[in-house]
């Protein structure tokens, strides 16, 4: 299941590990292709097309930014190379002739509505679009990111860049049930997300899952950007992009560690509700919900 530990200012925000989930702290969700079916009880009888379409392609200039091509919704993004807490930008263009390798473009038959696709969403903080993870170019701000103690201490994913590439793209060319993003505000990467079918995932064994419902973990990579309310507003906006764009959802789950306070406190600042306490393999955590039909009240 996804990180539990997305701690909205401590550095991670895991929606069922939506703003902090750690890795470590959660089961797999996705294995490696080579193992799908082997765990029945991970993995539902699903039966997917057997091509994928490349929908996206992705440019980087010389000078290291990364452009969004004419038919991507949100502006160019500039990737800062002055510290840890910049994020390397996720910017997308349509490839007509050539398609980029299978194992790095965005799944377009993914279980959750083309992630690619959900564009830009305006948030108090700006304009934040969720653009997919192209491993060769974005791996190196995520491994940094996730060796950061602030954020190992809940994602357990620190450790060498091949371990990290395998986590990526053990989502990347799977299923489609988990989507990793890169965040982009305003135009800027700050940020990790993963966004993922929860009614599908391990965690659905620890809680009352319903059909279609959607987890989310948050990684906020910048240290300037941790500690000062960021995270509760993305998640509010990822939350709510989530239930518009994914009309059979209902709520959007996430499971941060119960010790990591300031990601529970983004989780409820975001109109999740504290549901219960809830024993995962590698942690104890508190099962934060959005409803569908509580949001505008809360």
């Amino acid at each position: 299941m996804p990180p539990t530990d997305a701690s909205a200012d401590a550095g991670t925000a895991p929606v069922a590990d939506t703003g902090t989930t750690s890795p470590t702290a959660r089961e797999s969700r996705i294995g490696p292709v080579a193992d799908a079916g082997a765990d029945s009880e991970d993995t539902l009888d699903l039966h997917l097309p057997d091509e994928f379409v490349a929908l996206f392609g992705e440019d980087t200039g010389a000078d290291g930014r990364r452009g969004l091509g004419a038919t991507a919704t949100a502006g160019p993004a500039s990737a800062s190379a002055t510290s840890a807490a910049t994020v390397e930008g996720a910017g997308t263009t349509t490839c007509a002739s050539e398609a980029p390798p299978a194992s790095t473009i965005p799944n377009p038959n993914d279980l959750l509505g083309d992630v690619a696709d959900w564009g830009p969403i305006s948030t108090p903080a700006g304009p934040l679009h969720l653009v997919p993870v192209r491993i060769e170019r974005d791996l190196p701000i995520i491994s940094r990111w996730m060796n950061d103690p602030a954020v190992t201490a809940f994602w357990g994913l620190a450790g060498p860049e091949n371990a990290i590439e395998e986590h990526l793209r053990s989502q990347l060319v799977g299923d489609g049930r988990s989507v990793p993003c890169m965040g982009l505000l305003e135009g800027t990467p700050m940020s990790y997300w993963e966004i993922y079918r929860a009614d599908l995932d391990p965690l659905a064994r620890h809680y009352p899952a319903r059909p279609h419902d959607t987890g989310v973990h948050l990684l906020i990579g910048g240290m300037n950007d941790r500690g000062r309310g960021l995270g509760g507003t993305l998640l509010r906006a990822v939350a709510d992009l989530a239930l518009d764009k994914r009309p059979a959802c209902a709520r959007v789950v996430a499971e941060p560690d119960i010790r990591n306070t300031p990601s529970v406190a983004a989780f409820l600042t975001a109109g999740f509700r504290f549901s219960a306490e809830i024993d995962l393999p590698a942690k104890r955590a508190a099962l934060m919900i959005r409803d569908r039909s509580l949001r505008h009240l809360l």
